[in-house]
């Protein structure tokens, strides 16, 4: 089986039980491809070098982040602009209130967050976390720097979940990057 086809399963069974489920829209807003450009510009190319969390992995990001590491396995490109590293593109998700939000977080060479980008939600409500302005909260933010809800990083009101758990998603992956991808 390839890298590809545990992609398609990544994305393709949640969205298969929201279908039979029957009771929450699921919506996909962007694809990876689709975020990849958005995020990383048309020239980048993209090299999926997957993380493979072992248990020590794990227990260094959750102490470095107060955020439980959940998968053992994180999606995730190299970016590269010629011969240059431009930065990770990295899918995660994290549950909403009740049901699993994929997402994207771009970040720079330097782990410093470029972008985020919702490519799957699949809650009835809280779609507002979509709002570029909702997301501009996370540019810049490398690890260290707080992303905490209701501090640096504002609530949406009927979205206090999503907006919780992005946060704390962010900010896992932040850990991720300076403890285990970060040169050095």
């Amino acid at each position: 089986m390839s890298a590809h086809d545990d992609w398609v399963r990544f994305v393709s069974v949640p969205l298969a039980a929201v279908a039979v489920a029957g009771q929450v829209q699921a919506a996909q807003y962007l694809t990876v491809a689709q975020a990849q450009k958005l995020m990383f510009g048309k020239s980048a190319t993209f090299e999926r070098h997957d993380l493979v969390l072992d248990s020590k992995a794990k227990r260094v990001i959750r102490e470095a982040s107060g955020v439980r590491v959940e998968r053992r396995k994180q999606p995730l490109w190299e970016v590269r602009e010629g011969d240059r590293l431009a930065g990770y593109f990295i899918i995660d998700e994290v549950i909403g209130k009740h049901e699993y939000i994929t997402y994207a977080v771009a970040l720079e060479a330097d782990g410093r967050v470029r972008q985020i980008e919702i490519l799957v939600y699949r809650e009835s409500y809280g779609y507002e976390i979509r709002n570029p302005a909702w997301r501009a909260q996370f540019i810049g933010k490398k690890h260290g720097d707080p992303v905490t809800l209701d501090e640096d990083i504002k609530n949406i009101s009927g979205a206090t979940m999503s907006c919780r758990h992005i946060s704390q998603g962010v900010k896992r992956l932040l850990a991720t990057y300076d403890h285990v991808l970060r040169p050095g």
